[in-house]
């Protein structure tokens, strides 16, 4: 299929109407649980633009949504306020990210305690980026050292669903694919009851890891970590950053389609395939990173048959 498109986006006869991006997709298997991640923003206009995304996208009944806790846990407070009001204000299950930078064991654990006192008691737990002018993470003389100690913390007191990261690419620090696996169920032994992926661009990618997983003895549910594509340029780089690995053939796709003015169209095609492609294989859950951005997110969410559930009051 993928071959199958990039053919389409090389020709002209190619003359799909932009708002009928539903023919993308044709025998379609069951509609997807769907998750969404949101970040904290960092200004009245990112405030805007997060609460504009959120209104957009809830209507598509996520089973639940996480807000990042930002590079070097320096939006700590943001990412706190976000999720309240996120919760709050639209009845969403919202999980926090709490990460192991830049602060005590105490210090995180208040934080945590925090959000079970305002009714959060779903947790994305992270090691965490390295803080803000470093290059490796280095733990708080008096913090938590690893996200398996802070996992075991939380899952201590008996008060969180928590979820984990998972690296279908080998994360830039470990040593291979096998050791990434490894660590994954170390996080899950330690209480954690699902994990969540970073983004990848082939089907494959997932595939191999989850039957790594599997092989290992890990049976919590591992949700692929989707990233609809809204700048290339920007979304290569942070691949680049991440250990994700590009496909050649990615550069080529894009940069005919910029010439073309069908980058939209090609992200949209690109992410559904890549969805359809997951939900053959028989997984049910996606997470979208939204990047606080909602169209692309609706566009593709709308072509896999997840669309907005409307109470019958509303159309009363």
């Amino acid at each position: 299929m993928i071959m199958r498109l990039m053919n389409l986006f090389h020709t002209d006869a190619y003359a799909m109407d932009k708002n009928d991006k539903s023919r993308i997709v044709s025998d379609m298997t069951a509609a997807p649980r769907i998750s969404l991640e949101f970040f904290p923003p960092k200004s009245l206009k990112g405030s805007f633009k997060l609460w504009d995304t959120v209104r957009v996208l809830a209507p598509l009944s996520p089973e639940f949504v996480s807000v990042t806790y930002g590079a070097g846990g320096t939006t700590r407070k943001l990412t706190h306020e976000a999720v309240t009001t996120i919760g709050s204000s639209f009845g969403l299950d919202v999980a926090a990210h709490l990460t192991c930078v830049d602060a005590t064991k105490a210090e995180t654990m208040e934080i945590a305690e925090s959000y079970a006192a305002a009714g959060v008691t779903n947790i994305v737990a992270l090691r965490g980026d390295p803080a803000a002018g470093t290059d490796k993470f280095v733990p708080h003389p008096d913090g938590f050292a690893s996200s398996v100690e802070l996992i075991e913390a939380l899952s201590g007191t008996g008060k969180f669903t928590l979820r984990v990261g998972a690296y279908p690419d080998r994360h830039p620090e470990a040593p291979s694919a096998v050791a990434d696996v490894d660590y994954l169920k170390r996080k899950i032994d330690a209480g954690a009851s699902a994990a969540i992926t970073q983004f990848f661009f082939e089907a494959e990618t997932f595939l191999r890891f989850r039957d790594l997983c599997k092989k290992a003895g890990i049976t919590a549910p591992i949700i692929p970590g989707i990233l609809p594509i809204e700048n290339w340029s920007k979304t290569r780089n942070f691949a680049a950053r991440c250990g994700t690995t590009v496909p050649a053939w990615l550069d080529e796709a894009f940069d005919k389609a910029d010439r073309d003015n069908r980058s939209e169209l090609l992200s949209t095609a690109l992410c559904t395939e890549l969805c359809t492609e997951l939900l053959d294989e028989g997984v049910e859950d996606l997470h979208f990173y939204t990047l606080n951005t909602p169209e692309l997110t609706r566009d593709v969410c709308s072509a896999l048959g997840v669309t907005p559930r409307v109470e019958l009051a509303e159309v009363a």
